[in-house]
């Protein structure tokens, strides 16, 4: 397994009343769902991802980016929820309020059956009008899908470099950082802002900070428990063990 669930881990969250939970890309990797990076392999090696993945780049060349994307999404749902994500939905039911957020883009914690999930880089299958900034239906056959209303460009629901995260994601995300008594990070490298800054806000007003990595963070140093080891071996366990 790499780490043992130290007994009072169990125990603090089975007094918890509130679960902040972030997940990472690690989360996914046993879903064998390519990280942004890997996602840019064979025929994708020769593009940055500045050329693939901001709004300029897309007003530049936008089906480029639709067929990068496009080759995503076909990746993705051939994807499978594993047990790290089984392990999170059956969390929210051992718990009396639990908040996860997830840095992830593949809507595999949903499939698993979590009820309370906030994207907060958004979602790999959504589709939003690039003017109007509204949620709308694409067609798979368009290399250049346009918005029905405003004939502006259609374009994926993901957060790209230069982009703000979208306000109500933020606004869940700070203030469950704000009330809850345990904060989980699970397979996140805890450096990409501003999801890396939870964790101490939820620490500054007094709550445990655990965090479940296969390799050592910025966070591990300053967390109250830093367990190392495969988070789909660990987060059954712990679940297995609250459940008793």
């Amino acid at each position: 397994m790499g780490a043992e669930i130290p007994a009072a881990v169990i125990e603090i969250l089975r007094d918890a009343k509130n679960v902040l939970v972030l997940t990472g890309s690690g989360v996914s990797a046993e879903s064998d769902v390519p990280t942004f990076r890997e996602a840019q392999s064979g025929l994708w090696s020769e593009f940055d991802p500045q050329e693939l993945a901001t709004p300029e780049a897309f007003l530049q060349d936008p089906v480029l980016v639709w067929r990068w994307y496009r080759w995503r999404r076909k990746l993705v749902a051939e994807a499978e929820p594993n047990p790290e994500h089984f392990a999170l939905a059956a969390l929210e039911d051992q718990v009396p309020e639990m908040t996860l957020i997830t840095q992830n883009v593949d809507g595999l914690h949903q499939r698993a059956g979590s009820q309370h999930v906030t994207e907060f880089h958004g979602n790999l299958f959504a589709t939003r009008c690039f003017v109007e900034d509204t949620l709308e239906d694409d067609d798979p056959s368009s290399a250049d899908p346009r918005c029905r209303r405003c004939g502006g460009h259609l374009r994926p629901g993901v957060v790209w470099f230069g982009e703000a995260i979208p306000k109500l994601a933020l606004k869940v995300a700070t203030e469950a950082a704000d009330d809850c008594d345990v904060f989980l990070s699970i397979g996140t490298s805890s450096l990409v802002w501003p999801a890396a800054g939870f964790a101490a806000a939820a620490a500054q007003r007094g709550a445990t900070v655990i965090e479940i990595n296969i390799d050592p963070t910025p966070l591990s140093s300053r967390c109250d428990f830093a367990l190392q080891g495969a988070s789909g071996e660990l987060l059954p366990e712990l679940v297995r063990r609250l459940a008793i």
